[in-house]
């Protein structure tokens, strides 16, 4: 509670033009998984969707995100996240990991490391419970890496290995 307050301080006393937290989980949503209905977003998070309804017009209004085509051809519009959006995601997250930053300022990077691992176990653990996973870039790392390679690029390597000496 004290960090999620220390970033809420940060967050309106330093730039007013900072995100709300709805906005930033939103946008977060959206720029990760790519555009979703308010339905989407609704079971994304477990809320209601007139509750995504209000906090999507918010986003809507301010020019952070747009109403397009479902990309899949479905029926529902989706939210996309805007340049705009973007651009304002990433300077908030930027300002929440120098916040943090200075919370951890005098650990060593041993330390750094046993609480990102024990955050990410945190994370899992409570998404597991609530029956909903939230994507991340490391997931779509892993399945780019258990695909097999393209015919093309498994054959350069192998010429390579074959022109090598053995030591």
């Amino acid at each position: 509670m004290l960090l999620s307050r220390h970033q809420v301080l940060a967050r309106r006393e330093r730039d007013p033009e900072r995100l709300e937290r709805s906005a930033y989980l939103l946008l977060s949503r959206i720029d990760t998984q790519g555009p979703m209905s308010i339905g989407q977003l609704a079971d994304a998070f477990g809320l209601d969707t007139s509750t995504v309804n209000r906090q999507t017009a918010a986003l809507l209004r301010c020019g952070l995100a747009e109403r397009v085509a479902d990309p899949d051809g479905g029926m529902a519009r989706k939210l996309r996240i805007t340049a705009e959006g973007a651009r304002r995601l990433a300077d908030d997250r930027e300002v929440n990991r120098s916040c943090l930053a200075r919370v951890v300022a005098g650990w060593s990077p041993e330390e750094v490391r046993e609480l990102e691992d024990v955050l990410v176990r945190l994370n899992r653990s409570a998404e597991a419970l609530e029956g909903r996973h939230w994507p991340r870039a490391e997931d779509d790392d892993a399945a780019a890496a258990c695909r097999a390679p393209a015919p093309q690029e498994s054959a350069a390597p192998a010429a390579r290995e074959s022109a090598t000496p053995a030591p």
